[in-house]
């Protein structure tokens, strides 16, 4: 199985915003045992490089991480040259996407109208990130699916593990989840690690429950 296969049978994309370069590893390890592998780490976290090496060489194959937050080429081909397998980004940037398939890792752009979602997907992009998702709600997936149902869809923004499972159903092959799932502001210590893992838990419960 490819690591797209990966990503869309893991079915959650945890995306990481913030962490503490000493805290990354263990929300890694907290997620990997709750079930979730694909872990997106935004750019704008300080020694966001730093952190995905961390992932890449302590984790290796037990995880999938990314880059999250990705707005041009430079920046796309730095995380690259660090370990990430994806370059996710809230917008399409056709250089952006170029770049990325020239080094032959997966691509996903953030898109919402579907010019944008078919301009992407027609320049290379292997998903397109539904973003922001919250803002017409799970029917949206469905009705762009209606006319360009072979374009594979990940909604992000405002999901929460009341709510993912309905974005599945509506035909998303996985989901992107933010702060309702790992929330870098809180206490670090390990009752947070152990609350992360129950909280992953749920998440690929609730993914696997809309897929049944």
């Amino acid at each position: 199985m490819n690591l797209l296969d990966k990503i869309k049978e893991n079915g959650i994309v945890a995306v990481i915003r913030g962490a503490e370069p000493e805290n990354i590893v263990p929300i890694a390890r907290a997620l990997k045992a709750g079930g979730v592998k694909t872990l997106e780490i935004t750019v704008e976290t300080p020694r966001v490089l730093e952190l995905i090496q961390r992932v890449s060489s302590e984790m290796g194959d037990e995880v999938i991480v990314g880059a999250g937050t990705v707005l041009d080429p430079e920046t796309a081909r730095s995380a690259i040259m660090a370990g990430a397998k994806f370059i996710f980004s809230p917008t399409v940037n056709i250089e952006t996407i170029k770049i990325t398939k020239r080094y032959g890792v997966i691509s996903i752009p953030g898109a919402l109208t579907p010019t944008e979602i078919l301009t992407a997907y027609e320049n290379g992009a292997d998903i397109i990130k539904v973003f922001p998702a919250n803002v017409f709600g799970p029917s949206y997936l469905k009705d762009i699916h209606g006319p360009i149902p072979q374009i594979p869809l990940m909604p992000t923004g405002g999901l929460d593990v009341h709510n993912v499972g309905e974005y599945i159903k509506a035909g998303a092959v996985a989901a992107g989840i933010g702060s309702s799932l790992v929330n870098t502001k809180k206490l670090m210590n390990d009752q947070y690690f152990i609350d992360l893992e129950q909280k992953a838990t749920l998440f690929v419960e609730a993914v696997r429950n809309a897929r049944d």
